[in-house]
Formats: C-alpha cells, structure tokens, sequence
C-alpha cells in the first residue's frame, strides 16, 4: 500500500489507507508499525470503511513531535486531530494495539461524538492492571520498561537481535521476521528510535508531561463502547493482569481473549481476531 501524508496536531503523519466511507483509524503499538494491520485494512475497506493507518508520532515516516510529546494525552490529542483532518464525522470506529489502545480509552472518553464504537488490544485502562502489574511474574515481563527509564535505553534497544527477542517472547511460535524489517525501518535513526522510547519515559514520568494535554490527560467520561481483546499466551502482559478488565469500560463494552495467540493476536490468529472485530463494529 502507498504511504500517504497528511498534517495533524503539528506533526506530519505517514498513513496508510484502503477503501471509502466512514473513518475506521487503526493505532499500532510498540515496537510495530502501521503496517500491522495489513490483515484488517482490506477487511474494513469491504465492509465499507475508509481504513486508516496512521504511523504513530515519531515513528517514521510520520515526523518527530517538535514538542517532545508523549505522554497519554499527547496521543488523544493526535487521534482526534486526525479524525478531524480525515473528514471523520460520528460513525468514525477507533482500534488500538498496545500503545494504540491508550488513545482508544481516552480519545472515547474526552471526545466521544467522534466515534461510534471502539476495539482495544493487549493494554487494558490503566486501572485494570494496577493490583497485578507489580507481581513479580509481570515485572519480569516488563523489564523493558524499567531499562527505558535509563540512558542505556537507546544503546540496549539498537542492538541486533533486540527488537526481535521481544517479538519472539511476546508472541511465541509466530514467525515476525517481516514485522521486525518494518520496525527496523521506521525506528533504524536513532531520534526515531528514541522517540518510541520516549513514550515509556512519559509513562512512568522519567520526562515530566509538557503540560499542553491536560484537558486530554483527564477525560474520565467513558460512554463508547468498547471491545477488549487480550492473547491468553500474551508474552508482555499476562493474561491474568488484565482479568478486572471488564469493570474499567463503558456501558455495553465486550471482553473477549484469544486462545492460541499471544501479544501480537492480531497477526497471529487474523481471521479470528477480525471476525471479532467486525462483527462488534455491524
């Protein structure tokens, strides 16, 4: 698919794109790309969708935020920015992975006129994990988001072999040597690469927030209705992290897991995870 560019919230986003109707915005997570959802793109675009895949802020080919933003609102801000400037209107449907299901929860909630419906993967609110994310079995998993606090994020994560151990422990027994060529292109400049990194020290608040997504940083009012789809063999998160996850969302919101797949499901098991996810957005 081509790579198209257009101008959101300040940044110049690379995108891909299939098919004409209603916004169907699709967010990658980390360490991916937008090409992540080559299975769905098609799929939306036949269901009558105008399929959107935006490269997330500093992963290139969209441009590195001028602002050093990356913190949560930071990223609400960019997905109702480009549903503005994609003609979104309120039949627009809004799906995450990872990083990208951060937006997902606080886009629907500080702007939920913009979407009809949700799909969230992998990353439950933020609330669901806080009793289990601190047992040992899961800091163990999430090592990687402690050494990100350091400066030896950038020299650990260009390492060869690095990104593709992570893919191989998330996702066990899936083959994601394309995946990780696509990762090593738009991260391979190391102020990509840093910037990706960035979004874990805004996380954890090693980079303090910069104070202009406040607004989007504190929406707490959650009416979209939302789909959660968690892998049961989930590398990065365990599935036991995420089992309260059903009392964080909205009204009318679904839980489903995934048997047979890990963190990347929807790449492991597409014509399941998008029959989920279509038949939720009919």
């Amino acid at each position: 698919m081509e790579i198209r560019t257009i101008t959101a919230n300040g940044i110049d986003f690379g995108y891909l794109t299939m098919g004409e109707g209603p916004l169907a915005l699709c967010l990658h997570g980390f360490p991916d790309t937008a090409h992540t959802w080559r299975h769905l793109l098609p799929e939306l675009a036949e269901r009558g969708y105008r399929a959107v895949a935006p490269f997330m802020r500093g992963y290139a080919p969209t441009s590195i935020p001028a602002d050093g933003a990356y913190e949560a609102g930071a990223l609400i801000a960019d997905a109702c920015a480009l549903h503005e400037a994609l003609g979104g209107d309120g039949d627009a449907v809004l799906i995450g992975h990872d990083w990208g299901a951060v937006p997902v929860y606080g886009a629907t909630a500080f702007a939920p006129r913009r979407w009809r419906k949700a799909v969230a993967m992998a990353v439950p609110p933020v609330e669901a994990m806080l009793t289990t994310f601190f047992d040992y079995e899961q800091l163990k998993r999430s090592f990687y988001i402690f050494l990100f606090q350091t400066g030896l994020a950038e020299t650990a994560a260009s390492r060869d072999g690095f990104i593709a151990s992570l893919w191989r422990d998330w996702s066990p027994g899936y083959d994601a040597s394309r995946d990780v060529e696509l990762v090593r292109r738009s991260l391979g400049d190391p102020a990509n690469l840093a910037a990706a990194i960035g979004y874990y020290r805004a996380m954890l608040g090693t980079v303090p927030p910069t104070g202009r997504y406040a607004a989007e940083q504190a929406a707490t009012g959650r009416e979209v209705p939302i789909l959660y789809l968690h892998g049961l063999q989930d590398g990065c998160l365990g599935v036991e992290a995420v089992k309260p996850v059903a009392e964080f969302l909205p009204p009318g919101s679904r839980v489903e897991h995934v048997s047979g797949a890990g963190h990347f499901l929807h790449l492991e098991r597409p014509r399941e995870v998008n029959d989920l996810i279509l038949d939720w957005l009919a």
